[in-house]
């Protein structure tokens, strides 16, 4: 398997959608984290990640140089959607 590579933005991505634009495709970021390509694409459009695939996107945003992407950051931009979502 080929190692998925970011985009050239830098910075902490603002949101769940962004921070999943940073993989070449919706295929790789769902390579990297361990879930199925649907997963990865409700993610993306509901802007939520599932906890328990959170240890697996913070080693993977680390491996691939995103920077702020911790668990404080996952629970902050989950939180903030509230019960609208």
């Amino acid at each position: 398997m080929i190692p998925a590579q970011p985009t050239s933005v830098s910075g902490p991505p603002t949101n769940i959608s962004e921070l999943i634009g940073r993989w070449q495709s919706i295929g790789a970021f769902a390579a990297d984290v361990g879930c199925g390509y649907e997963a990865a694409r409700q993610m993306r459009r509901c802007g939520r990640i599932a906890p328990h695939h959170w240890p697996h996107v913070v080693a993977a945003s680390r491996r691939l140089g995103i920077a702020g992407v911790s668990y404080e950051w996952l629970a902050g931009h989950s939180a903030s959607l509230g019960e609208a979502a």
